[in-house]
């Protein structure tokens, strides 16, 4: 029942995963930007939290997704972010920003 409930949504939205990497086709069509970022400090869930609000309150964002056991922070926005407010976002959730994935 559950492959039923999720062969429909895969066809709705298509498969993200295509040979140039993984992007979501809404994102793609509305010319939004990812950008992966590596964060050194995330340990736990809340760590998670904490660096998302920070960067969710910089202008265009319209996603973020922080992974403490990668370090990775993948952030959707409506056009390409200064590397240097991430940085200070990062820094005032009490981590640090080594840069992009």
């Amino acid at each position: 029942m559950t492959a039923q409930t999720e062969l429909p949504q895969a066809e709705t939205t298509g498969s993200c995963c295509g040979g140039g990497g993984c992007i979501t086709p809404a994102a793609d069509a509305q010319g939004d930007v990812t950008t992966v970022y590596q964060v050194t400090g995330m340990t736990c869930g809340h760590c998670e939290g904490a660096v998302s609000a920070e960067i969710s309150e910089l202008p265009g964002v319209t996603s973020v997704k922080a992974v403490a056991s990668t370090g990775q922070v993948t952030v959707i926005s409506a056009a390409p972010l200064d590397d240097e407010a991430v940085r200070a976002a990062v820094d005032e959730a009490g981590y640090e920003l080594t840069g992009r994935a």
